[in-house]
């Protein structure tokens, strides 16, 4: 795999982990009320939105990776994206995390460079 092509694949997943991180800073108030005004609440809230433009970008970006890159070699990256979201929702948000979780989540990271290496 070209370096380029990697590098893209990174930027995606992790647009998209940021993304989830806005995804949730906007949807922490606002959860009283009816399906409506919650929904209102949520879709006028600037990190929801930034979030959706986010998701947006990174969905643009893994088209252009997927116009490149062979689907079963490039999908195994988006693994990567439960690492980042996990740190992120520790260092960010102050979410802890059992041992269970790091270690599902290092398999992961192991799984994602078996994949790596394993493309000619």
């Amino acid at each position: 795999m070209r370096v380029e092509s990697l590098l893209l694949i990174l930027m995606s997943v992790t647009m998209s982990a940021i993304a989830q991180l806005l995804l949730k800073l906007g949807v922490q108030k606002g959860q009283n009320g009816s399906l409506l005004t919650v929904g209102i609440t949520y879709l006028t809230s600037p990190f929801v939105i930034g979030g959706l433009a986010l998701y947006g970008l990174g969905a643009f970006v893994w088209l252009f990776v997927l116009s490149r890159v062979e689907l079963s070699a490039a999908y195994p990256f988006v693994g990567i994206g439960f690492i980042l979201t996990m740190l992120i929702g520790v260092f960010a948000l102050g979410e802890a995390v059992s041992a269970a979780r790091i270690i599902g989540t290092l398999l992961i990271a192991a799984g994602c460079v078996c994949v790596a290496r394993s493309v000619a």
